[in-house]
């Protein structure tokens, strides 16, 4: 899939899942659980263990139902490996001019980090389609609306301190889709293999997108 459909996947849904846990053994379960409460769009961060395996595993298993992205990718040498092994789009909690650059080489999506309003315009023209505020609980949705002030063409996800109470506050104040961990893919659940838990709140968090741009 090229860089538009898949960008156009990930707005279109508005929720990115943050999938990170201590174990990599049930993530395509959890990945099929989200799938199935409606978040289309999930990313396996470079904390899990054997997250190369991971990814293929899961878009093996998983096919096209989910867009699936690698998340805490800081170099270009973790973002080729998982491009390679079936990831669609790159996620990272800070600005990497090179990472930028190879996503765009192989029109692939690209997410960077960043906070301030100069690392958010330097991402901005470095080539990011997709901006993560991040952590965006610092300053909460206050702080992504000052942001969209003077930056209102900068496509905005904060990441960090979303969940089911701040959620529609984020999308209030601009954000174009919402990047959510552990209030969406909690540890707990996982750990116990509750996977109807976690396909109950992916479907809380799709209902809460649908309902918000349903009204404005």
């Amino acid at each position: 899939m090229g860089r538009d459909a898949t960008l156009k996947r990930i707005l279109d849904g508005g929720v990115v899942a943050v999938v990170r846990s201590e174990s990599s053994e049930s993530l395509v379960q959890v990945v099929k659980a989200l799938a199935d409460g409606g978040v289309t769009a999930a990313e396996i961060t470079f904390t899990v263990p054997d997250a190369i395996e991971v990814i293929r595993r899961v878009r093996h298993e998983v096919g096209d139902a989910v867009v699936l992205g690698a998340g805490t990718v800081l170099d270009p040498e973790t973002a080729r490996a998982a491009l390679l092994a079936g990831a669609e789009y790159i996620v990272s909690p800070i600005v990497n001019a090179d990472v930028i650059r190879l996503c765009r080489r192989y029109d692939k999506v690209v997410m960077p980090g960043a906070f301030t309003p100069t690392e958010v315009v330097a991402a901005w023209e470095a080539g990011a389609d997709v901006v993560k505020v991040f952590p965006a609980e610092v300053g909460g949705p206050p702080y992504l609306k000052a942001l969209r002030g003077p930056l209102p063409q900068v496509r905005l996800m904060p990441t960090g301190g979303v969940d089911l109470d701040t959620a529609e506050a984020f999308l209030k104040a601009g954000a174009c889709c919402l990047g959510v961990g552990g209030s969406l893919v909690e540890p707990k659940a996982v750990a116990s293999g509750d996977y109807g838990r976690i396909r109950d709140l992916a479907g809380r968090y799709a209902e809460i997108v649908r309902r918000f741009r349903a009204a404005d």
